[in-house]
């Protein structure tokens, strides 16, 4: 086991010197424990750093932060991200990660490209585009998370089963922006998650596709009544309505009775047979404990 601190009490106070005495390529486990405190850093879990748990002392007090955004010295979005994890069988838990750059345009709180990821328990927090499951084909895993933004605050092209989260929306605006590629059948799949809105906040879509075939559903979710009756959006795009798919089961919460006709409402047998060894190629074992 490797202890950060940022007060000296660890084997590091940085995830940057800790990271650099990882062996690279592991094929077993190393826990990285992070006492609580602020670490203002810009986080990046390179590739070859693989099988390694990042474990906070606790959500709310271990909190990584940085402020940078898209058009900022023109970086682009995909630079702005306050923690990228492009390393493969990656954990997070207990971890709050946040942009506090503010309404400012695209500014990123996680951005990941690894496979296998699992995220237990963290608060991930900014505006927009808060959350980058970037990577076509990548694989990862959502437990018991809290997710905060404005505009697309959750968006890319991976696979991703998102369990008991709730997704708080901080704007009129939209929660998803999936970029699933026409060739993968699932994008992001939010089960028995919790839909809240700050005060004032009162039309919000479920997601609108950034790219044709995106792929978002929602099962046994709770839903406040910020949620547009339409739920989908086509991005001023009518094209997208025929490719995009779109769908829910068993909302609680609002009437979907006046969802787009271009988005479904599941059957049970369909919703039944969407689990996470359904949605992930090639098993499940990296999701259990």
């Amino acid at each position: 086991m490797i202890t950060i601190a940022p007060d000296g009490r660890g084997d590091y106070t940085t995830f940057y010197d800790a990271f650099e005495h990882i062996r690279a390529f592991m094929d077993y486990t190393v826990t990285v424990r992070v006492l609580k405190g602020i670490y203002r850093e810009k986080v990046l879990v390179p590739a070859w750093l693989t099988h390694v748990e990042i474990v906070g002392e606790d959500p709310d007090s271990t909190v990584i932060t940085w402020d940078d955004y898209a058009a900022k010295d023109n970086m682009t979005t995909f630079r702005t991200y306050t923690m990228r994890i492009d390393g493969n069988d990656i954990t997070l838990r207990n971890l709050t990660i946040a942009n506090t750059a503010g309404r400012v345009g695209q500014a990123v709180a996680l951005h990941t490209e690894g496979d296998r990821i699992r995220i237990v328990g963290c608060r991930l927090l900014g505006n927009q585009d808060t959350f980058y499951t970037g990577g076509e084909g990548r694989r990862l895993y959502v437990e018991d998370c809290y997710i905060e933004g404005t505009t697309d605050y959750i968006f890319g092209a991976a696979t991703v089963w998102f369990e008991r989260c709730t997704l708080h929306s901080l704007s009129n605006s939209y929660i998803t922006a999936a970029s699933t590629p026409a060739s993968i059948p699932y994008g992001y799949v939010f089960n028995r998650c919790t839909l809240t809105a700050a005060q004032g906040v009162t039309k919000v879509y479920l997601g609108r596709p950034w790219r044709p075939y995106a792929s978002t559903f929602f099962l046994h979710c709770t839903m406040g009544r910020h949620i547009r009756p339409q739920g989908w959006h086509n991005w001023r795009n009518p094209a997208n309505e025929k490719t995009a798919r779109y769908g829910e089961y068993a909302t609680v919460g609002c009437d979907t009775d006046g969802r787009v006709k271009w988005a479904r409402q599941l059957s049970p047998a369909e919703a039944t047979q969407m689990t996470p060894s359904a949605i992930f190629a090639y098993g499940v074992s990296w999701v259990i404990e």
